[in-house]
């Protein structure tokens, strides 16, 4: 059943361009399960690095290098949560559907952002985190076991097909968007919240939908306190109440929500639209862009 479902989205990705103008890459899937299956779901540290890891794609061979994904701590990963890798496989049928959207979401891209970069989506298996990653020039990966775990569905939303689209969507933004900022780790809670926003807005735009569906509900009502807090966090390098802080009983990522809102105050404001599509993306001064966007604390978007 693997093999078949995975050999329809392989065919696929080998189609003429024209059908999609983003190569999406899903072979690393393929070989994972291989090795999974001919060790009885406990696949050995050595073999994971040999047979899977050291064959993988540009993309793997990128996230294992970035995030320390080794044979050892995927070995890790698969004891401390067989379930997780067990339960990845129910999301494999929602692959080629996932791939016809996505056709159409980066048809839409080339559309508002004719110049945008093309590099690969690159769908994995790894230790569990990251989910996703995505960079200028280095393409997106994605983890399909993390994409089809519990937290991602609480925090991403139920929906797999729609889930996989719209992170999809959202880190593909982040690897158009401007190496300056996007490459550094020593960002400001207004800059880091910026990129996250405007890729979620972006995102939207070209998707349908946002990644992080459940911030929004989490901060209803609270818009005009958590705001003026924001105000005033803004130029703060912690980033520890804004980002990366989703728990068991928090989603978190208020940056997201925030920067998703001002990134839509600019877009509303905009003459030229599709111009401003540009604007956002290429985005390199975040005070600039917040005073240009007429986005204030409270301010009513919908």
């Amino acid at each position: 059943m693997v093999m078949a479902l995975l050999a329809v989205v392989a065919t696929r990705a080998q189609q003429p361009a024209g059908s999609s103008p983003i190569a999406i890459h899903t072979d690393d899937v393929d070989r994972f399960f291989r090795v999974y299956d001919a060790s009885g779901g406990r696949p050995s540290a050595e073999r994971l690095q040999r047979e899977y890891l050291d064959e993988g794609s540009v993309g793997l061979t990128h996230l294992a290098r970035v995030r320390n994904v080794t044979g050892e701590r995927i070995a890790q990963a698969i004891a401390a949560d067989p379930g997780l890798y067990t339960n990845a496989r129910a999301c494999l049928p929602a692959l080629p559907r996932v791939r016809a959207r996505l056709e159409r979401t980066f048809a839409r891209l080339v559309e508002l952002y004719p110049q945008a970069q093309r590099p690969p989506v690159t769908i994995l298996v790894s230790r569990g985190r990251p989910l996703a990653i995505a960079g200028p020039g280095d393409g997106v990966q994605i983890g399909l076991e993390g994409m089809c775990s519990a937290t991602a569905a609480r925090v991403l939303g139920a929906d797999v097909d729609d889930r996989f689209v719209h992170v999809i969507a959202h880190e593909y933004i982040h690897a158009q968007q401007a190496p300056v900022l996007a490459s550094t780790e020593d960002l400001t809670v207004l800059q880091r919240s910026l990129l996250e926003g405007i890729a979620e807005f972006v995102g939207e735009l070209i998707s349908g939908g946002i990644s992080n569906v459940a911030v929004g509900p989490s901060a209803s009502g609270r818009e005009r306190e958590i705001e003026t807090r924001f105000v005033a966090a803004a130029d703060t390098r912690d980033l520890s109440a804004w980002v990366d802080n989703t728990t068991a009983d928090d989603v978190g990522q208020l940056g997201y929500w925030v920067g998703y809102r001002v990134a839509k105050a600019y877009y509303r404001r905009a003459s030229d639209r599709r111009a401003a599509v540009g604007e956002m993306i290429a985005m390199t001064d975040a005070r600039a862009f917040l005073a240009q966007s007429g986005w204030s604390p409270g301010i009513v978007l919908d």
